[in-house]
């Protein structure tokens, strides 16, 4: 009996051993990868070589452009490189950085402060409304930066151009000092010119400023532009053909086009048909698509006469009574063509 047992317990024994041998031959042992990641500096044979990224006083930065321009994308900066600190980890740029990235800052928006220089910088600097630039009237060289460009300022408030609304997040703002209009006893505004001096000084601002950052031409509004039904700065003194003409600056429109447009609305009873419900519909669709917030209500109500004045203090200042006229329809007409929505 005893001599049994002691078989049984040795039996036991050798299977529960061979059964754990068994066990650690079939266990999973991760094998050593063959290809180590890289580290910096280390390219494969398809990768382009990265401009690398300077450092000065322990602030790295990085100003070359590797993505393509045509697409609006860049990986330029302008500014000190941001980088998180995680507590107990490292974060490296080995990878840095990546092509699929644009500019935040899309849109370059002008205003007049409609105030004298002191006022406009306490106002701008110190209250709660901002804006990256202030183009003073002073007679200098000298113009004020307020806010970081990788910042958003509060300068153009309930806003929208196009598919864009809050244009705060998407733009760069431009104050210029000038005392903005006076309101005659009629309820006619009287605006104020601007000095050469003064637009000099914007024309070179906004030269660089769309440089920078391939801002295209159909961005470069007015506060008016964006905000019609509200506002009216930079007003219809300001000069946008002479920016246009002599700058390269912002949009206008082909006379011949504009011609041919106001020739076919004046061959027909462009005056019979105003208040028809369609001909405004077809005003407010055009306004819409070049870029206007605008409901298409059929109707001349408050917000498309607004909407037109603001049209025409961009581009037929000589006459912004609101009225959509056949000069005023062509002009709108010819822009349309020239710059279409993508």
């Amino acid at each position: 009996m005893r001599n049994t047992l002691y078989i049984i317990g040795l039996s036991s024994l050798i299977f529960s051993c061979t059964s754990q041998q068994n066990a650690k031959k079939k266990q999973y042992i991760p094998r050593t990868p063959s290809v180590q990641p890289k580290t910096a500096g280390q390219t494969s044979a398809n990768d382009k070589p990265k401009p690398k990224i300077t450092s000065d006083h322990g602030v790295e930065f990085f100003t070359t452009n590797i993505a393509d321009i045509t697409k609006n994308d860049n990986t330029a900066s302008y500014g000190s490189i941001v980088s998180a600190k995680p507590a107990g980890y490292k974060v490296v740029k080995t990878y840095f950085p990546a092509i699929a990235q644009n500019f935040r800052q899309r849109y370059l928006i002008l205003h007049y402060t409609a105030l004298p220089d002191d006022k406009s910088i306490t106002v701008l600097s110190q209250q709660a409304v901002s804006a990256h630039y202030l183009v003073n009237n002073t007679g200098d060289n000298e113009i004020y930066q307020l806010v970081d460009e990788n910042k958003r300022s509060y300068h153009a408030g309930v806003s929208a151009w196009r598919a864009d609304k809050n244009l705060n997040d998407t733009s760069i703002g431009i104050e210029i000092v000038n005392s903005g209009f006076t309101t005659g006893a009629a309820g006619k505004r009287t605006f104020m010119p601007f000095d050469e001096a003064q637009v000099k000084k914007v024309a070179a601002l906004v030269k660089d400023i769309v440089a920078r950052y391939n801002i295209p031409a159909t961005n470069i509004l007015a506060h008016s532009d964006i905000a019609p039904t509200r506002k009216q700065d930079p007003g219809p003194l300001f000069p946008w053909k002479k920016l246009y003409d002599e700058y390269q600056i912002g949009m206008w429109y082909d006379d011949a086009v504009k011609q041919s447009f106001y020739d076919l609305a004046t061959s027909t009873d462009f005056q019979s048909k105003y208040n028809d419900p369609t001909f405004i519909f077809n005003v407010q669709t055009q306004l819409q698509k070049f870029g206007y917030a605008l409901d298409l209500s059929g109707k001349w109500d408050d917000a498309t006469k607004k909407t037109i004045e603001a049209f025409q203090y961009h581009f037929r200042p000589q006459n912004y009574d609101g009225i959509m006229d056949a000069e005023t329809f062509s002009i709108l007409q010819a822009l349309n063509v020239k710059y279409p929505t993508k």
